[in-house]
Formats: structure tokens, C-alpha cells, sequence
């Protein structure tokens, strides 16, 4: 991670330095997925382990064997039975047919118009589209987008870390997460990675 952000978590938080310490550096670098395919991924991992979402998202990619990364336009083509042959619910191809209706008409940017941008416009974007809420936006901010100051309080294992490194013996509300996090600004990612290795330990 940013050193320059560890270095003002230590200094902002002194209840942090021990956890830092015992968990060491976090490595992270973000993915840098087109937003269409990062929420695709996003909506197949909804509700399922990584394994078995990850089977369903490779069957996924297999059925445009000439493009790994289809297009709305391809996905859109393919006919739904196809589509389910991967594993999808019903729902989740729905959410998938969705998604790819709002790329074509320009709801969903490309990865160089996300870059302009902020958190809050990427929130309100893409939580218009069928199957996409705050979690799963904060996560593409996250992982796709590496933005530094995302702090996804309705995470249950955020929720579990923040008990944790502030020996809560029960679950914190997200809004109690969200007001104390307001010191951590503007390197609150930096404190979600920390707090999710917090809550495994």
C-alpha cells in the first residue's frame, strides 16, 4: 500500500499502529477492468462463494471464445438459454441483460470516462442500474478503480475487523464506522484493507 498513507493512519490513529504492525504491508494493485466487465464479474460473485462464482464467470467468458470480454452489444446477442448454460439465475441474468442495455445507452462509462469522475458520481451512476447497490460500486472503486478513500461500512467483514481492532464485543452499526472514519480521510481505503485482515485474525 502507500506508504504516505500508513504513515498518516499511524499518526491520525494510534489504535492502528499494533494491527499495522502485526499485519504487516498489504499489497494491492488495482485491476483496471472496463466498468461493464467489472460489474458483470461483480453481480455472478452476488451471494456465492469465490469458488463457485468463479467457475460461473469463466463458463461465462467461454461462450465468447473470440472475445474474452464481450461486448454489451454481444452479450445482448447471445440467446438468454446460452447465457444460463453458464450457471446464472434468472435473476442474475436479468441484472447481466441490464447492465448491458444501460452500456449502450451510456449509463455505464468506459474506463477512461470513469477516470474523470468522482466517488460520489460513480455511486449515483451505477446503483441506477438492476442488481448494482452501494457494496457492489464501492468494491469496483476499490479493486478496479484503486481509489484511495473508499470505505465500504456495510461490509460485514469490515464490520468484523472494526469490532476487532476496537474490541467491540458487538457488531458496529455502519454509521458509527462511517463517523469514525472520518479521521482516516483521505486514505480510508488504506484503513479497509487493514480492517478486512483485522477481522481473520
Amino acid at each position: 500500500m502507500n506508504r504516505k498513507a500508513c504513515d498518516y493512519l499511524r499518526s491520525c490513529d494510534a489504535t492502528f499502529v499494533p494491527w499495522m504492525e502485526r499485519i504487516g504491508p498489504i499489497k494491492h494493485k488495482a485491476r483496471r477492468l472496463p466498468p461493464f466487465h467489472s460489474l458483470i464479474r461483480a453481480i455472478i460473485h452476488q451471494q456465492l462463494s469465490g469458488t463457485a462464482a468463479g467457475t460461473i464467470h469463466r463458463r461465462f467468458q467461454q461462450l465468447f471464445q473470440e472475445n474474452e470480454l464481450p461486448s454489451p452489444e454481444q452479450v445482448l446477442a447471445t440467446p438468454p438459454e446460452t447465457l444460463r448454460s453458464a450457471g446464472l439465475s434468472r435473476a442474475k441474468l436479468a441484472y447481466i441483460l441490464d447492465l448491458a442495455q444501460k452500456a449502450i445507452d451510456g449509463i455505464v462509462p468506459s474506463l477512461e470516462e470513469i477516470d474523470e469522475l468522482t466517488d460520489d458520481e460513480i455511486v449515483a451512476r451505477l446503483t441506477e442500474i438492476k442488481g448494482v447497490g452501494r457494496w457492489t460500486v464501492e468494491m469496483l472503486l476499490i479493486f478496479d478503480l484503486g481509489r484511495p478513500d473508499v470505505l465500504p461500512v456495510h461490509d460485514l467483514s469490515i464490520r468484523k475487523g472494526f469490532a476487532a481492532v476496537f474490541r467491540k464485543r458487538k457488531l458496529p452499526q455502519p454509521e458509527a464506522i462511517h463517523k469514525y472514519g472520518e479521521r482516516w480521510k483521505p486514505h480510508r481505503t488504506t484503513a479497509a484493507f487493514y480492517l478486512w485482515r483485522a477481522s481473520v485474525l
